[in-house]
């Protein structure tokens, strides 16, 4: 497996050509609106990386904060968000145990494949992190706001499948008052070499169970929502 906070840290462009791939059928924007809509909001995206959330939720919500823990993907998703042409977003460098904002600043919490590293990062300390981030979501929400956890539930699998290194975390979400959904959020590449190609370079040399369809080649994911009001 890849080292992916150094992924994250130095290699934007190439990890968002993976992600930019993935949901090719939209499915992510309508499940997130079916929890809660967002309209007039304001949100706060935790670990937005590249800005693939960001993107579609800005032109809905009344005042976004685009945070992530790299400079390098926020620098990259800058980019992105100004192409919108929008002036209702702001950037934040951040940790999810120590968030830098306000209390009650936020209507409306995302944070998509990125909250499980506050436990992952922690080792044998991570129900405890879990529970200091857990602090700072109830700190920075407004009551009766809600948090949104968006996480994999296995890439290359048409069911789902919780990643082992996810299990502790997600058994955490799920006696801990979150409800729960799951999407299919497809990735489809050009041909097989780009699926080879980005897929090898983010999850490792293991093949991936991928198929040719009508537009390229298809690898299957399965993707989690858990939320909670605040």
């Amino acid at each position: 497996m890849p080292e992916l906070n150094n992924i994250y840290r130095s290699q934007a462009q190439r990890y968002h050509a993976l992600v930019d791939r993935e949901d090719y059928q939209a499915n992510l924007l309508p499940a997130i609106l079916k929890i809660t809509s967002l309209q007039g909001k304001d949100v706060l995206e935790l670990g937005a990386g590249t800005c693939r959330i960001s993107c579609q939720i800005a032109p809905l919500v009344k005042q976004l904060i685009v945070a992530d823990g790299s400079y390098n993907m926020l620098k990259f998703g800058k980019q992105r968000l100004e192409q919108l042409g929008l002036d209702n977003w702001v950037l934040s460098l951040e940790s999810h145990t120590d968030l830098p904002f306000i209390n009650e600043i936020a209507d409306v919490i995302i944070a998509g494949w990125s909250f499980c590293y506050a436990a992952i990062d922690a080792g044998d300390r991570w129900e405890s992190a879990l529970e200091q981030a857990t602090l700072e979501l109830a700190r920075v929400i407004r009551p009766g706001g809600i948090v949104i956890l968006i996480e994999s539930l296995g890439t290359g699998f048409e069911t789902p499948h919780k990643p082992e290194v996810l299990k502790n975390y997600l058994a955490y979400l799920d006696s801990h008052g979150y409800e729960s959904s799951w999407i299919r959020t497809d990735y489809l590449f050009k041909d097989q070499a780009e699926a080879e190609a980005l897929t090898g370079f983010f999850f490792g040399e293991t093949p991936m169970p991928m198929w040719e369809a009508e537009g390229g080649v298809i690898v299957p994911e399965c993707t989690g929502l858990w939320w909670r009001k605040f």
